[in-house]
């Protein structure tokens, strides 16, 4: 069951229970399911008793405890526990695994691509930065995967203005702030220049004219690097601007340039091309994937399927919240999970492929998928050799 599969369950339960006249609510569109949090269990956790907890006029536990024995009986679900204030966490059964795998085969690259920014642009201010540019630029593309279209915009900072490093660096403004009109990227608007419009001017003798509400505008003031990034090469430069969070000051550094286990970059590169040889060699012996559940013994399985259903929830929070470090941390994680398991995937010695090969090797095409997917959202590559 995919995380978009268990929504539709979480909310087939809730209305189930309104049917059934335990609960007097308007049944939501979407119901939010992510990996549990700390103090959780299972595989995801949502938050809808949370959600209904004050239409329905109950304490958010008492709303758990009623959609909980409607979630227990839904297909693929093993059990359901209730945690902290009234957090449904479920634990699925058989068919998880491999009903996550067809869902990354069938929609490749767009694996985890959502629709809650659909129709909306997102306007970002930035001031004339190389890491503002590779941050917005790194947005436009995830924004992307969520429906919505960022504009790009560059502001200059007056150095009397300038924010002390350590402050809230990226914020958004409030609806009906003006924002010079939209330029291409490198070309310098004058901060006095008043915005230009072709929209129409508003007429008094209709002074109740509606007007659509602007976009809200996010201002993206990353703290700059220390030192031109370029020497690195345009994929450690750019990892080395994204992976850490806005505030943090970025590492220039030749160490996003070594091929060892401490440096990041490599690790979630290399994951990547062992997923790729790992089908190269699983060829040779006249084996291909085919989508199965794998045990939960086996080494860094678990952790994988984790990591590969949170992605769709990471590209949405990277979009909301405008940090493209959320996804560069989260394939870490997923490729430290792929190493860990990689050993387990193809046949030892004598052995002959079995199905529990060809869904381990399903699996870690699965993962290469992602690593790939998530790498070019960031614009870095994803060789099959390294």
């Amino acid at each position: 069951m995919t995380p978009v599969e268990l929504s539709r369950t979480v909310l087939r339960a809730v209305r189930r229970a309104v049917d059934e006249g335990e609960l007097s609510v308007v049944v939501p569109v979407r119901a939010v399911v992510t990996p549990p949090g700390p103090g959780g269990c299972g595989d995801y956790a949502t938050n809808i008793a949370l959600q209904l907890a004050r239409p329905a006029g109950r304490p958010a536990r008492q709303v758990a405890e009623i959609l909980r024995p409607h979630l227990t009986r839904s297909e693929g679900v093993a059990d359901v526990a209730i945690t902290g204030p009234g957090f449904l966490n479920i634990r699925l059964g058989g068919g998880a695994g491999a009903s996550l795998v067809r869902e990354i085969q069938r929609r490749r690259d767009a694996y985890g691509h959502g629709d809650i920014l659909a129709g909306q642009i997102v306007p970002l201010r930035i001031p004339y930065d190389i890491r503002a540019e590779v941050v917005a630029d790194t947005l436009v593309r995830i924004v992307a995967t969520q429906g919505g279209r960022a504009e790009v915009h560059h502001i200059h900072i007056h150095p009397s203005r300038a924010e002390p490093a350590g402050t809230e660096l990226s914020r958004a403004e409030p609806a009906g702030t003006d924002l010079p009109q939209a330029k291409t990227v490198g070309t310098d608007p004058s901060p006095a220049e008043p915005p230009r419009t072709n929209a129409p001017q508003a007429d008094p003798a209709r002074p109740h004219r509606l007007h659509r509400p602007r976009p809200q505008i996010t201002t993206l003031r990353p703290t700059p690097a220390p030192e031109d990034p370029t020497p690195l090469g345009p994929d450690a430069a750019r990892w080395a601007l994204l992976h850490p969070a806005s505030h943090d000051r970025p590492r220039i550094s030749a160490d996003h340039l070594l091929q060892r286990e401490s440096n990041p970059l490599f690790r979630v590169r290399y994951a990547h091309a062992r997923t790729r040889a790992l089908i190269r060699n699983a060829a040779a012996l006249g084996c291909t994937g085919d989508p199965g559940d794998v045990p939960e013994d086996v080494p860094g399985g678990g952790e994988l399927v984790g990591a590969l259903a949170g992605y769709p929830a990471v590209l949405t929070q990277a979009a909301l919240h405008r940090a493209p470090d959320r996804l560069a941390r989260h394939l870490v994680t997923t490729a430290d999970a792929l190493l860990a398991f990689q050993h387990t995937v193809l046949p030892l010695g004598d052995e002959k492929p079995s199905a529990a090969h060809r869904a381990r090797l399903a699996l870690a095409e699965a993962a290469g998928t992602v690593l790939a997917g998530g790498l070019s959202l960031l614009g870095i590559s994803a060789p099959d050799y390294l």
